[in-house]
C-alpha cells in the first residue's frame, strides 16, 4: 500500500468524523427538520 493511499484514507476518516459532528450540530439546531433540510439542500 502506498503512503498516498494511507494519507487519503486518513483524510476520509477525518471527514467522516467532521460530518458526524456537523450533523449533530444541525440536529441540535433544526431538530426534527434536520434530515428534511439536508435532503432539500442535496436536491438543489
Amino acid at each position: 500500500m502506498s503512503r498516498e493511499s494511507i494519507v487519503l484514507a486518513e483524510k476520509i476518516v477525518q471527514l467522516d468524523l467532521l460530518r458526524d459532528q456537523l450533523l449533530e450540530q444541525l440536529m441540535e439546531m433544526a431538530g426534527n427538520e434536520a434530515f428534511e433540510l439536508l435532503r432539500s439542500i442535496q436536491n438543489r
